[in-house]
């Protein structure tokens, strides 16, 4: 693992959540000398296996957040599901990126706003705030048109929460399913591309925004990365601009994941921004000079940021997602996987697998780069041994 910047020595880094995020960070604190401690409410989370101490609670706990706080020196997070208000009545400076910089990203209404308000490009939205706008619903509609996606505001992740209507019917119905949350509506993007960046901020105020990605999604669940994105470097330059904006106005140390639709008119819009490490970021791990995880564990602990060049020409990243209600390793199928060429599997440890449950990913490298067709049929040979067969 290359990067810049002498290794820390003797510093511990607290990380609020448990997941599979917080467990590849293991390799880079290990290499930077930081000793990762974990709160997580299970003991089979999976970064259980690799952290230096385990705090057993719910991420909100604050009470053990507070603990943790005595025992670290910086503490991050491995996702966006948190107390906020609680956080802050620690009074605590520990936190990084900073609550101040999450206060506008946790809710998605916020969030674009936030983002409109810094003059950032996002499809047309409006809010519904609880079932006391249903009165309002059909105007709400009007303004954003249909097809139109609904979104809940809070802890919507992989797809959940999310839908994409195509009449006022189906949208009253959903809300009304759903139990009349506060919502978020925005216009329907006819996109050509989903594209994802990942970009990290220092103490010092350093911007470094890693190579732009495609993502491609299936029933809204981000399936495969493809590293570089075949986009024009004016889109490049749309993306890396967007990204050093949101970051150097927020001012916020760490790194974030930034989701994004490009149109058939070549313009950039912002989907969506996770204030974390975020899996159309993982294929940093074997085809860049410093990996996501260790680029977020410099910024939050005052290091240098390391380069984000590729060290390979191209870049696959297929998830192993569940496609069954099972126990089980998989492990054969993981066999044939590894055995190809230039793959390098993940295995997140997790024993029970569900349908579109993230168990797991692999990255495939080239060096030299492929044409789409080769991309396709790699993919397609992944997956082929990763789902079962239809009958």
């Amino acid at each position: 693992m290359a990067a810049s910047g002498e290794p820390a020595r003797n510093i511990r880094v607290g990380v609020i959540g448990g997941g599979q995020l917080a467990w590849m960070m293991a390799a880079a604190a290990e290499y930077l000398g930081i000793d990762l401690w974990v709160q997580t409410p299970k003991p089979d989370d999976p970064a259980v296996a690799i952290a230096a101490q385990t705090l057993l609670a719910p991420i909100t706990d604050i009470a053990t957040t507070a603990r943790l706080a005595k025992q670290c020196d910086v503490i991050t997070f491995e996702n966006e599901f948190i107390d906020l208000p609680g956080l802050r009545s620690l009074s605590l400076d520990c936190f990084y990126p900073q609550l101040d910089c999450l206060a506008p990203l946790l809710d998605k209404y916020d969030q674009r706003q936030y983002c409109q308000k810094i003059g950032l490009p996002t499809p047309p939205f409006v809010a519904l705030d609880g079932k006391a706008d249903l009165p309002e619903l059909a105007a709400r509609i009007a303004a954003v048109g249909l097809p139109l996606v609904l979104k809940t505001r809070r802890h919507g992740y992989d797809g959940q929460g999310t839908f994409i209507l195509k009449d006022a019917d189906a949208v009253a119905a959903t809300w009304q399913q759903l139990g009349y949350p506060p919502l978020m509506l925005e216009a329907f993007v006819p996109f050509e591309q989903e594209l994802a960046v990942m970009a990290a901020r220092s103490r010092s105020g350093e911007v470094r925004v890693y190579p732009v990605v495609e993502t491609q999604q299936v029933n809204q669940v981000c399936q495969r990365v493809i590293a570089p994105a075949a986009v024009t470097v004016t889109v490049a330059q749309q993306v890396e601009q967007i990204a050093t904006r949101l970051l150097s106005t927020l001012g916020v140390v760490g790194l974030f994941g930034i989701e994004l639709f490009l149109t058939a008119e070549q313009q950039v819009l912002i989907n969506e921004i996770a204030p974390r490490t975020h899996n159309s970021g993982h294929y940093t791990l074997d085809a860049c000079e410093t990996s996501q995880f260790e680029q977020q564990l410099r910024a939050v602990c005052g290091l240098p940021l390391g380069s984000v060049e590729m060290t390979w020409a191209e870049a696959v990243m297929v998830n192993l997602l569940g496609y069954e209600t099972a126990t089980g390793d998989y492990a054969e199928q993981r066999s044939a996987i590894a055995a190809l060429p230039n793959a390098h599997v993940y295995w997140y440890g997790k024993t029970q697998s569900r349908p579109g449950r993230k168990l797991g990913h692999v990255t495939l490298v080239t060096d030299r780069a492929q044409p789409r067709a080769d991309i396709d049929a790699l993919i397609q040979t992944v997956e082929s041994l990763w789902y079962p067969t239809p009958a």
